[in-house]
């Protein structure tokens, strides 16, 4: 099974990463030890994209998924934006099992996993995989915070120094700030200053302004854009981020 560009709920980078994944599959050995029977790629904040192969053995052999992710680490890559695994056999996308999803939210939280629910694929932030998780303590893994395209030019300039937020956890420190282009992610340096929790009924136009626009206009792009079903009593972050010089 090859993605098209008619699969209605990907991206994309998300049918690229995909068809990386279903080309690494396609060549593994397939004999009767299953030692490799599942292939993983990752997408770096850079588009640039990782593979790896499980390696099946009685120990508790690693998953592709930590493999792809390896891999990465090997090239140098940034932090993960994108991780997909496909299964030999024809299987298609299957969802990371527990130990990944672990290993996801305590190294790559805000990453965002392909998954499949009644054959249709799509993605979701590896934080939802896994509800009400064990929260390692001296986890301190990369942050991301995604923006469309289309605030490129305006994050650049120093034009847009805030970002309204809902169940999009992001907390002070140093980021990445990756601009999800379709012909290659984007990435920038960065630090969040603050984040302020609110209601979003609360918004106020100073805050705005700092969007651009005043608070109403605020609420309605949100909600158009971004969270249709938000509610005036939900708890929403208001982000306060600069850019850094590199290194």
């Amino acid at each position: 099974m090859t993605t098209t560009a008619t699969d209605p709920a990907l991206t994309a980078a998300e049918r690229r990463l995909i068809d990386a994944a279903q080309e690494v599959v396609s060549r593994l050995p397939g004999d009767d030890a299953y030692l490799h029977t599942v292939a993983s790629a990752v997408m770096d904040v850079h588009g640039d994209i990782h593979t790896g192969a499980n390696v099946g053995h009685f120990t508790g052999g690693p998953c592709a998924e930590l493999v792809a992710l390896g891999t990465a680490a090997a090239a140098g890559s940034g932090p993960i934006a994108l991780i997909v695994a496909v299964g030999d056999g024809g299987r298609g996308v299957i969802g990371p099992c527990g130990r990944c999803r672990q290993v996801l939210l305590d190294q790559q939280p805000d990453s965002r996993v392909i998954v499949s629910d009644g054959g249709e694929w799509f993605s979701v932030p590896a934080r939802d995989l896994l509800p009400h998780a064990y929260q390692h303590p001296d986890a301190d893994p990369p942050r991301l915070l995604r923006f469309s395209p289309q605030h490129w030019g305006s994050v650049v300039d120093g034009g847009k120094t805030a970002t309204t937020r809902f169940e999009d956890p992001t907390v002070p420190g140093p980021v990445t700030l990756m601009f999800e282009f379709d012909d290659r992610y984007r990435a920038l340096p960065g630090v969040v200053d603050s984040v302020e929790h609110l209601r979003f009924a609360d918004i106020t136009d100073a805050q705005a302004a700092l969007e651009g626009c005043v608070a109403d206009e605020l609420r309605a792009a949100l909600r158009t854009y971004y969270y249709p079903d938000i509610r005036d009593d939900d708890t929403v972050d208001f982000v306060r981020f600069r850019t850094v010089d590199p290194g």
